[in-house]
């Protein structure tokens, strides 16, 4: 399985120092050839990695000054809660129009990733990792790097926040074939290069992924009502009185 493109590796290895310290508020990153050699990638993967930067507001570019790291923290730039609905939502928004752009756009070997992915898929141990693979393939094969970024980014918080991991999991692990069946469907339309099912079968897979969070939410809260209903029957129960 492809590894994700290696100036990802960099941002995040940035992100880190930035994070710790080590490159703090105000101060200016090391000059592009030295990130090169300190991270063995190309200048051009250092260019990448340095407007994702940007993006994310970490960094901010000053023309014949350098780069240099924003007041801004990694969080305070995640201060707001996602739930996991809401990033459902954004996901399928944001990917069912990669996959109708991708449809357009995807090149041969790009398809033959897509369809190995499939097939990792049914392997349990390697399910999570090709689920991931498949839609940063589809982002790729956008050729917008703003689109693969916003996917990326996406990815980041399903992958890192405690409570949406959680969320998914629960649901996730009870779905194996229908995850595989529906990423089938998406990967037959845009072999197909058809722009218009490629996007609906994408929106199809976050509908039935969306109502299963809400099944799931649905069923926590009924336990939890259910418990405390349990206990306040024990703390005021007469019942011991009739006997």
């Amino acid at each position: 399985m492809k590894k994700r493109r290696r100036f990802w590796t960099v941002v995040e290895k940035l992100e880190d120092l930035i994070d710790q310290g080590v490159y703090p508020p105000g101060s200016r990153l090391p000059p592009e050839r030295e990130l090169a050699e300190m991270y063995d990638v190309s200048r051009p993967t250092i260019r990448e990695a340095i407007i994702a930067l940007e993006v994310r507001e970490r960094v901010e570019v000053k023309t014949s000054s350098g780069v240099y790291v924003t007041q801004s923290t990694r969080e305070e730039k995640q201060s707001k809660p996602i739930s996991a609905f809401e990033l459902t939502q954004a996901r399928a928004l944001v990917e069912g129009e990669a996959a109708a752009l991708a449809a357009a756009t995807i090149q041969p070997d790009e398809l033959e990733a897509l369809k190995q992915t499939l097939i990792d898929m049914k392997n349990p141990k390697l399910a999570e990792e090709a689920d991931l693979h498949f839609h940063e393939i589809i982002a790729k094969a956008t050729r917008n790097n703003a689109i693969e970024m916003s996917i990326n980014n996406l990815w980041d918080i399903r992958r890192t926040d405690p409570e949406i991991i959680a969320a998914y999991q629960d649901v996730c692990s009870q779905s194996i074939n229908d995850r595989l069946q529906e990423h089938t469907a998406i990967y037959e339309a845009i072999a197909k290069k058809d722009s218009s099912t490629a996007r609906k079968a994408m929106h199809s897979h976050f509908n039935r992924l969306i109502n299963a969070l809400f099944a799931a939410s649905e069923a926590r809260a009924l336990e939890e009502i259910k418990r405390k209903t349990d206990e306040t029957r024990g703390l005021y129960s007469i019942s011991h009185l009739t006997q």
